[in-house]
């Protein structure tokens, strides 16, 4: 029997994050641990949560959760997950290791343990307006030396491929595009009863506009909110996601505007209610400003919704060419085409079969092949 290829990952987002770089990581690692050629040891300094934990495909024989931290505080932690875990991924011979969320351990390249890393955007250093300067200057530090220590790097859209050549100053052919991989709950039908639950349970509106991700300034949901002027009364926006300062900024904005009853607000949803709203929703926005790929619209079109996003990112890349897009600060251009793509309109479900067609380029096995790949050259 070949020998197996030992991969050590940095796990802290996949037990601790609930979405974004948390569910980037639980959803790749699931489909690599279909892949026997692979053991797949995921190291992280404390055990985080138990839902997520669970999301984790123990139950494989290639697959085992690593706490090598023995106590230990904040500082401690922190200080192991950039430096100490090399001498643990040594003793346990691994030959591979991948930073998950943009970040490697200093010391790789002296350890002789290959290493990939995948970065997921550069907004710090295209947008860092929507950040604390100081943590700019230790993302951006963290980033530069994470290029010198990477042996291979994995871009998860064109556009983030682009910025890194630019803003790194990278060459093209040391970047791999692999584009993220949806979770599989988003390709499902979703049962009447479920629908029901969960509508009773968020007491749901009956017509709704969608938008899912952290409720933060540089999500740019206030321009959807003043696009409810241009939509029928009946249509409302929901927003799904972790709340933030700017959320009471919305709700400001929707007293000032007479929109109160018109939003909803939803945080703290399990995964497992998502597909329903996702389900009885009639568009999904995604109005950001600036994303490095934009998961949640792959997620929509999967529930079989038309979505409407921002020009000037990433977007127009993960949503293909039958969705809709429009400038972050056009109200007016965001109610049109929100008009034109609620139930009742001619063309709206041909846009979703051709949507569906078009996200096939994402599906989980094509992801998770395109990493085995890249593990093998290194360990060769």
């Amino acid at each position: 029997m070949k020998s197996q290829i030992i991969v050590g990952f940095d796990a802290k987002r996949v037990v601790r994050n609930g979405t974004g770089l948390g569910s980037y990581g639980r959803t790749l690692v699931a489909d690599l641990a279909l892949f026997d050629e692979l053991k797949l040891n995921l190291y992280a300094p404390d055990a985080g949560r138990e839902d997520l934990r669970m999301q984790v495909p123990e139950w494989r024989n290639n697959v085992e959760m690593c706490y090598p931290v023995k106590g230990g505080n904040s500082i401690y932690k922190a200080y192991w997950r950039s430096r100490g875990i090399v001498k643990q991924l040594q003793r346990d011979g691994v030959q591979v290791f991948h930073g998950l969320s943009g970040e490697l351990p200093v010391g790789m390249k002296k350890s002789g343990i290959k290493s990939v890393v995948t970065i997921h955007d550069l907004i710090f250093m295209r947008h860092p307006e929507y950040y604390n300067p100081i943590d700019v200057f230790i993302y951006k530090r963290k980033f530069f030396q994470t290029l010198r220590e990477a042996d291979r790097i994995v871009a998860i859209s064109e556009c983030t491929r682009r910025d890194i050549c630019e803003l790194g100053g990278v060459p093209e052919d040391k970047i791999d595009l692999v584009y993220q991989s949806c979770a599989t709950r988003f390709s499902s039908e979703v049962s009447a009863s479920d629908m029901e639950r969960v509508g009773k349970k968020y007491d749901l509106p009956r017509r709704y506009v969608l938008s899912v991700g952290s409720i933060e300034a540089r999500k740019n949901a206030l321009l959807t909110l003043k696009s409810l002027h241009g939509l029928p009364e009946g249509i409302c926006l929901v927003l799904v996601g972790r709340p933030t300062d700017y959320s009471k900024k919305l709700q400001k904005a929707a007293l000032q505007e007479n929109l109160v009853h018109r939003l909803m607000l939803l945080h703290g949803v399990p995964d497992e209610d998502l597909p329903a709203i996702y389900a009885q929703a009639e568009v999904f926005v995604y109005p950001s400003r600036y994303e490095g790929f934009g998961i949640p619209i792959i997620e929509a079109i999967r529930m079989h919704l038309p979505v409407v996003a921002c020009t000037g990112s990433c977007l127009e890349e993960a949503g293909g060419p039958d969705n809709l897009y429009v400038g972050p600060d056009d109200a007016a251009g965001m109610a049109h085409a929100v008009s034109q793509l609620l139930k009742g309109n001619a063309d709206r479900e041909e846009r979703i079969v051709r949507s569906c067609e078009y996200i096939r380029r994402f599906e989980n096995t094509g992801a998770a092949a395109r990493f085995v790949e890249i593990y093998r050259s290194l360990a060769i």
